[in-house]
């Protein structure tokens, strides 16, 4: 078991009721900025600390700021908190003042801007509204900029499941279409029992809370997140786990950085029993993979690649926006795994690629099965909202009523079909943010590339890896002999072998 967890299969703290702990991954916290002195004294926490108990040498030099850029501690259970005074400015506590948390207090440079701290220093009652809450934690910290600056969400009731209060999102029992053939029936059946079931979140999220806490020994106000499928509703039972390990609020150079950062926590995974086959993989975003001992699990975990981040709860809107989505996909996936065209490591497509093909499919369908949401809701969505506001943009959207009644089964078939006979390979690109296919860009990114799928937040192509002519006419053949035989026999056991896959699930 992780060295460090006082209950088998339980973390080393206890939030709330037994099960609270799903509900409480910290997608609102704020990461602090690093500076570049910390980063490099990251590397002598490294080198002079003990992994099963604490550092030797835990460093706090942080720059020297204006006191009015300091995290405030905030008591949100005792009484007592309101009646603590001030201290002065610019001098140590002494031993005899109250402190609600008995901490140190740490500066660090924040975004804080200058309006802001002229509301602080004079209207102690406004600064309380110019902060970020972290209840987790009992503390705060200024956002970079406000949330209300921020175009408001609509209030009708949303269709996707909160984090916190109600039952974990991907485990949500979300009305499924009845199955009126043989073909819907066989691909409900396999999303059943092959979708991410509550043991399976419970073991990454552990696994998460773990590293966590470990990495935060070399960056002590970092924070790492869970993304991907495992959030996102698309996951199976089988899926990897993507991490996203963020150290500041801005971008990190992925190719010396975010190498450099991964580096150092690949030395400390090195040290901890129950993390094996740390290797860290120098691509145009690196990341660091890993095997988790005690759950299993395969882990991916990357550096600052917010935009993993934002697409995760786009894609959790489209999960339950129609209940259609999530099989459809589940299914598209496993079929793209059977036929060897699911690997991005192998020059095929990646599993986030043919969830936008699919999503894609489902938008440009003469009646759509789901909208253009980064059009119908771009306050939802923004680009620019803080990463630890994300979860809260789609939360009032609501339920999307379509008027294409298409069984499960005939969306496969068509979706199959689109990429075999329809889509214009050599000249289109699929874009999800414009719910269309638009001419492929001139630029070196999309240029003479032979399957351009854009990414909705940072407008990269996600299909870069099939950058050989082999694989591509791979690709093609695979849709279009499986739309073939599947439009005969209406059985998706002659395209997938139904049995042997809820075996792997």
């Amino acid at each position: 078991m992780y060295p460090n967890s006082s209950i088998l299969g339980r973390p080393p703290y206890k939030r709330g009721t037994s099960n609270d702990f799903l509900y409480q991954i910290p997608l609102n916290l704020a990461p602090a900025l690093f500076s570049q002195q910390q980063l490099i004294e990251s590397e002598y926490n490294a080198r002079n600390a003990n992994f099963h108990s604490v550092p030797l040498n835990v460093l706090s030099r942080f720059p020297s700021v204006s006191s009015s850029h300091d995290w405030n501690h905030v008591n949100h259970t005792s009484p007592q908190a309101t009646a603590v005074p001030t201290t002065s400015q610019g001098r140590k506590r002494r031993s005899n003042e109250h402190c609600p948390f008995d901490v140190k207090r740490q500066r660090f440079q924040s975004p804080l801007s200058q309006a802001a701290v002229a509301t602080a220093a004079s209207s102690p009652a406004a600064a309380t509204h110019s902060v970020v809450h972290l209840p987790s934690e009992g503390r705060s910290c200024a956002p970079a900029f406000s949330a209300a600056s921020l175009p408001q969400t609509p209030k009708p009731s949303g269709c996707v499941p909160p984090l916190r209060g109600s039952p974990y999102p991907v485990l949500i029992d979300s009305p499924i279409p009845a199955a009126k053939d043989k073909l819907s029936q066989q691909i409900l059946e396999l999303f059943q029992t092959c979708q991410q079931q509550s043991d399976d979140l419970e073991k990454k999220e552990l696994c998460r809370a773990e590293l966590q806490r470990e990495i935060q020994r070399l960056f002590p106000q970092s924070r790492v997140y869970l993304a991907g499928s495992s959030l996102n509703g698309f996951g199976s039972r089988s899926s990897d786990a993507d991490l996203c390990l963020v150290v500041q609020e801005g971008p990190v150079d992925q190719r010396t950085n975010a190498i450099y950062i991964l580096s150092l926590v690949q030395q400390l995974f090195y040290r901890l029993s129950y993390i094996e086959r740390p290797q860290l993989i120098r691509a145009k975003v690196p990341i660091l993979k890993f095997r988790d001992k005690v759950s299993g699990v395969e882990f991916d975990l990357n550096v600052n690649n917010v935009v993993g981040i934002r697409n995760t709860f786009l894609l959790r809107t489209y999960a339950f926006i129609e209940n259609r989505v999530r099989p459809l996909i589940l299914v598209v996936k496993k079929w793209a795994r059977h036929h060897g065209i699911n690997d991005a490591s192998r020059g095929t497509l990646s599993s986030y690629s043919l969830v936008l093909m699919v999503l894609h499919y489902l938008q440009t369908l003469p009646e759509p099965v789901i909208p253009c949401l980064q059009k119908e809701y771009p306050e939802c969505f923004n680009s620019a909202m803080q990463l630890h506001l994300v979860h809260e943009g789609p939360r009032n959207v609501p339920q999307y009523h379509s008027k294409n009644q298409s069984t499960i089964g005939d969306l496969l078939l068509g979706f199959l079909k689109y990429f075999a006979t329809v889509f214009n390979w050599d000249k289109c690109m699929i874009s999800v943010r414009e719910a269309k296919a638009l001419p492929k860009p001139g630029s070196n990114e999309w240029k003479n590339k032979f399957i351009c799928v854009e990414e909705p937040f940072d407008g990269s192509n996600t299909a870069r890896a099939v950058h050989e002519k082999m694989k591509f006419d791979a690709i093609k053949t695979e849709f279009m002999e499986s739309w073939q035989q599947l439009q005969v026999r209406k059985d998706l056991n002659v395209i997938l072998p139904v049995r042997a896959t809820i075996q792997k699930r």
